[in-house]
């Protein structure tokens, strides 16, 4: 799957090893990193939804087309759908299976 990010601070943060370390802590930074491989070998969210350890699941309200997945502690990888048009199913849900494309908002403690 093709993982980007919503602005270039984010993108350095997740992609630099000391940078990831130093504003996340050592745990939190290896659960990040392996969450982003995750998703960028997954072929569909689908495929990435099923992963227990991840506890992936779509967020509700004005934020259904983001999802959130497992890092540490409280905290969470915060992404959305990138595909352009979203797949929809028949009821109005998201079709996992057809995204392909994600980008990750933030690194957050959502509730």
């Amino acid at each position: 799957m093709d993982v980007g990010f919503a602005n270039s601070r984010l993108a350095r943060m997740c992609n630099s090893t000391s940078l990831r370390v130093r504003k996340l802590g050592q745990e939190r930074a290896e659960k990040l990193l392996m969450r982003l491989d995750q998703l960028a070998a997954s072929d569909n969210l689908a495929e990435f939804h099923r992963l227990p350890q991840a506890r992936c699941h779509q967020l509700v309200g004005g934020r259904d087309e983001q999802f959130s997945a497992d890092l540490d502690g409280p905290y969470r990888l915060i992404f959305e759908v990138a595909n352009i048009p979203i797949a929809r199913l028949t009821d109005g849900g998201i079709d996992l299976s057809l995204v392909t494309r994600v980008r990750v908002l933030e690194i957050a403690d959502p509730h």
